[in-house]
């Protein structure tokens, strides 16, 4: 009974994916871009090239402006996710060390499934529920394995949980202008919203761009195009095709994606306590997109989206 809708979620499942992987790309292009620019400068430079692409797109599809219904969440998203949790993230960041960062952080999917059953009457389906609490055990191993000595400040800690409450807020509120507008739409001017909120780094941009070495400018330009112009457009897609719960536990899977990652591209091989917390990210990612297959074959494209998206995560 579920065939006929699998083939419409596939696309959902290949934005999610898409999503999740860039994500995770975008931690070793901020280690690099971050010894360069500050928190600031790297936050609207990294948005005004995602503005930019963003822009090009939307005027080539000529969809125009979004619906006055729109503009509530996009505004609220566009300034607590795009512009605070970009700025806060990255001050964050230099404040404690890469494993304290990720676990706070990660208190962020926990906020969004809260504030989704509060304002969004989502709900908070057993799998769901159980599947975080796997994937946020996973995320706390993960930074336990790759905390330093002595790396960690009460500020930078504060800083990573305004990070985390900004992201989940702008999450529960970019779902209800996905009802009114496009994916693309919602992204682009999202983006624009954050950028604008951030020009008062415009100083200190043009300043540290003339010193920046080409590889960090070139890091932050990447951010701009994919982590976040295509990244966010690629969310916006499938969170309008599922709950935004769902989207927040899936993820969890970037922790271990990141490991990978660092272990390809940077060398940086990690411990057996490490693997064993990127596996239980992805495990409970698998069990928090799975549904009960009673439900599955009972319900129409939203069960059919999940259940393939599922299969796909398990494999992000």
């Amino acid at each position: 009974m579920t065939n006929p809708s699998r083939p419409a979620a596939w696309p959902a499942l290949a934005a999610a994916a898409v999503t999740v992987v860039l994500w995770a790309s975008a931690f070793v292009s901020i280690r690099s871009a971050g010894d360069a620019y500050s928190p600031g400068a790297l936050a609207l430079g990294r948005l005004l090239a995602g503005s930019l692409a963003l822009g090009c797109v939307l005027l080539v599809r000529r969809e125009g402006l979004p619906p006055k219904a729109a503009w509530p969440g996009i505004a609220v998203s566009g300034l607590l996710w795009f512009g605070v949790y970009m700025v806060v993230l990255n001050w964050g960041e230099q404040q404690v060390d890469a494993g304290t960062a990720a676990m706070v952080v990660n208190v962020g999917p926990v906020l969004i499934a809260l504030l989704g059953a509060r304002f969004l009457g989502e709900g908070l389906p057993p799998r769901l529920v159980a599947g975080m609490a796997v994937s946020f055990a996973g995320a706390v191993v993960v930074g336990l394995s790759m905390s330093g000595e002595g790396g960690s400040s009460t500020l930078g800690v504060v800083l990573c949980l305004v990070a985390a409450v900004g992201y989940a807020a702008g999450v529960v509120a970019q779902k209800p202008a996905l009802t009114h507008a496009s994916a693309l739409q919602v992204t682009t001017f999202g983006c624009l919203v954050g950028t604008v909120a951030c020009l008062p780094f415009a100083g200190q941009l043009l300043t540290e761009a003339s010193d920046a070495p080409l590889p960090a400018t070139l890091n932050m330009v990447y951010l701009g195009v994919f982590p976040t112009a295509l990244a966010f457009t690629t969310w916006a897609y499938a969170l309008a095709r599922t709950t935004a719960g769902r989207m927040g536990a899936t993820t969890y899977a970037v922790p271990a994606l990141v490991v990978l990652m660092s272990w390809l591209a940077l060398d940086e091989v990690p411990g057996l306590l490490t693997l064993a917390g990127g596996a239980l990210c992805l495990a409970g990612v698998a069990v928090s997109r799975s549904r009960a297959r009673t439900a599955a074959a009972g319900t129409g494209g939203e069960a059919g989206a999940e259940t393939a998206a599922r299969r796909g995560e398990t494999a992000r």
